[in-house]
């Protein structure tokens, strides 16, 4: 087993590969870890010269952007278009932040990268948003904590995402960091925690992110959308889940 813990993109990442080589494994890491050191470069709001930081500063035109940064504007456009507005990358400040969609398909493509190392078991995890394939050290399904939004040391639900991606949106972390566009950019209301589980990592996040921002409606727009199912909490502490999330939470007979 080898598992390589850090921070990046102001975050803790933890990913963990089993079933190949150690020299092997070793090269996996890295290119994991330079990559995900790579995207932080490109797309840091926090970092001055990062190119998203750059284009906001009007130094960079449209046709300059990098294909990264055109597939992330991609993604993001089409996620605003796919829930109705609640996604939107322009922050009330007028600053544009793709921090929504950006963490979950860094991840994706990290998990991609391990697929060309021909690693088949792996577990990264990105701020709380996950991606697995593959067993576990024990040779057992991969399980997932769903944190407590009142309590760090509490998890309400185990998972156990068998390959899908899960991606968790709220407030407990880092505050009220997710608006409403369509209420005049106002912080999102009613929720304080939503685990979306997806095909992938990738899909995951970009509708948590938006679903989050409809507030108890989310639920049932993440129930609508095929292929995923959601658990959330709202401001009172109840819970509130899709018809199918249960089907992840028994573990393997």
């Amino acid at each position: 087993m080898n598992e390589t813990r850090t921070d990046i993109m102001g975050m803790p990442i933890v990913v963990e590969v089993l079933g190949v080589p150690e020299e092997a494994a070793r090269r996996a890491l890295r290119r994991v870890f330079d990559y995900f050191k790579s995207v932080d470069e490109r797309f840091s709001t926090y970092k001055s010269g990062s190119e998203i930081m750059r284009l906001n500063r009007s130094e960079i035109g449209e046709n300059e952007r990098s294909g990264e940064m055109r597939e992330i504007f991609e993604l993001a456009d089409r996620t605003r278009r796919e829930s109705g507005g609640y996604f939107d990358i322009r922050r009330p400040d007028g600053i544009l932040d793709p921090s929504g969609v950006v963490k979950g398909w860094a991840i994706r493509n990290a998990a991609r990268i391990l697929a060309e190392e021909d690693v088949e078991h792996f577990y990264i995890d990105a701020g709380g948003d996950i991606q697995t394939g593959g067993r576990n050290a024990a040779d057992r399904e991969w399980s997932v904590g769903i944190q407590s939004p009142f309590s760090a040391r509490e998890i309400v639900k185990v998972l156990y995402p068998r390959g899908r991606g899960v991606a968790t949106s709220g407030t407990y972390r880092r505050g009220r960091h997710i608006y409403n566009p369509n209420a005049a950019g106002r912080p999102a209301e009613g929720l304080v925690s939503l685990t979306v589980v997806g095909p992938d990592v990738c899909e995951a996040d970009r509708f948590a992110t938006a679903a989050f921002a409809m507030g108890k409606d989310g639920v049932a727009f993440i129930a609508a959308l095929p292929g995923f199912e959601g658990y959330a909490i709202d401001e009172e502490g109840r819970a509130i889940m899709t018809a199918g999330f249960a089907a992840y939470t028994a573990a393997e007979k």
